[in-house]
């Protein structure tokens, strides 16, 4: 009888992702295995198109250092976010709860599931468009974006559907076996073109330092500010924090360096193209198709775990199954063509959120940051409400037009304003709030 209890409590714990509740210690993660989904997630096409656009448009030092500093800063903003998600063991949609209370937490959740759907369809569309340039020039054979954006679409919504247990066995594979084949390539490179070219000057307009660090964290920003969904999964804080720092420097830069020196070394920023240059086409397939699953089933995981907030009464699984279906319409219908207002929109409203709730837990009231006390919560915190929308609107202050108003610039980096507004005003309203009280 013990045994078949037993049995039924272990298969409950492998199915159970813990949406709407703090994940049991005893499930907890170490770093090593965390820091390979958040390498997973960074390894994508996004930055290996930045690292590409990088190497045509400033000479090698200067894109290596930028690539750093923008790479260490994603790591430290990661880190504290996810110091926050362990620390609660709760998703970002739960953590929310203690900002904006129960009611106002709704609203949180909603706008971070829809944008992480949104985000979803539009790295579905970009695969799509980067895989039907593969298989034309190697086969001649043109697949239409709507079926590969559909097609992976249902790949990437696989994993997300069985939880961060399945995300975490896709990633310690999928990791090294990108690794090799980009190694690969990178090897190849030299060994037909040479070294020389690493140091030839550029012939297109040259980026400036500032900008090349603000695409460098303007393009996984908003991963950070999400990490407590996989965070709460850390063993210790101290572990969350060692994975997320490593696995969002790592993962942020691994691929835009390798792909800073590939487009010098072939003196074109379309990576697809490299990989058939160097005759190395099934590796680019497997290249595209595992950066892009690896980093978008979080995107679908984060918007599941949102809606998990507001749906308590559904089974996270279907959650993930409908909204994949909508992200994926999203996809075939093109929403992919929006890709840079959609990415400026979304930074926007989602990174003042990591501001707020590292500020109130770091500096504010982190003794309220308790499950049990979560149903006597309220239903409505204004104050934090408040500096939310401020900080959008600040956000939108520093993004230039079409889809800012572009007064003024903070860090020259729209999503870095935001968290950094967000984090000053949140702590200092609260401090001001608490002496009131």
């Amino acid at each position: 009888m013990m045994s078949e209890v037993s049995e039924v409590i272990t298969n409950e714990s492998k199915s159970h992702d813990y949406e709407r509740e703090p994940v049991p210690m005893h499930l907890r993660k170490g770093w090593l295995s965390m820091s390979l989904v958040w390498i997973a997630i960074g390894i994508d096409l996004s930055a290996m198109f930045l690292g590409a656009e990088l190497g045509a448009g400033m000479n090698l030092t200067d894109s290596l250092t930028a690539t750093m500093i923008g790479s260490v800063i994603l790591g430290i903003i990661g880190a504290l976010c996810a110091y926050v998600g362990a620390k609660t063991g709760l998703s970002t949609a739960m953590i929310s709860r203690f900002l904006f209370g129960n009611r106002g937490a709704l609203i949180v959740s909603v706008v971070l599931g829809i944008f992480s759907l949104g985000w979803f369809g539009v790295q579905a569309g970009f695969f799509a468009s980067n895989m039907q340039t593969a298989f034309l020039k190697l086969w001649n054979i043109d697949l239409s974006l709507g079926l590969l954006s559909f097609i992976g679409g249902m790949l990437m919504m696989s994993t997300a559907i069985w939880g961060y247990r399945s995300i975490e066995r896709l990633s310690v594979w999928s990791v090294p076996l990108l690794v090799i084949f980009i190694g690969v390539a990178f090897y190849t490179a030299i060994h037909t073109q040479g070294t020389a070219a690493i140091w030839e000057p550029i012939s297109a307009a040259p980026i400036p330092m500032g900008t090349a660090i603000s695409l460098v964290i303007g393009i996984f920003i908003v991963g950070t500010i999400l990490s407590p969904d996989i965070a709460r999964w850390a063993r210790t804080p101290k572990h969350a924090i060692i994975a997320a720092f490593i696995g969002f420097f790592v993962g942020n830069s691994f691929m835009t360096v390798i792909a800073i020196f590939l487009s010098r070394l072939m003196d074109t920023s379309d990576l697809t193209n490299i990989f058939i240059m160097l005759g190395l086409g099934l590796p680019a397939i497997i290249v595209l198709t595992l950066a892009q699953w690896t980093t978008n089933t979080n995107n679908l995981y984060s918007a599941s775990l949102g809606f998990s907030v507001v749906f308590k009464r559904v089974p996270k699984k279907w959650i993930t199954v409908i909204a994949g279906l909508i992200a994926i319409l999203l996809a075939v219908l093109g929403i992919y063509d929006r890709f840079l207002s959609f990415l400026n929109v979304i930074t926007m409203f989602v990174s003042p959120i990591g501001g707020i709730y590292t500020a109130e837990y770091l500096l504010v009231d982190r003794k309220k940051f308790t499950f049990e006390g979560l149903d006597r919560n309220k239903k409505w915190i204004i104050r934090s409400l408040v500096v939310w929308v401020a900080a959008t609107f600040f956000a939108y202050m520093t993004t230039a037009a079409p889809d800012g108003f572009g007064l003024f610039q903070l860090t020259s980096v729209p999503a870095l304003d935001a968290f950094i507004c967000a984090f000053v005003v949140q702590w200092i309203v609260g401090k001001m709030m608490n002496r009131k009280g």
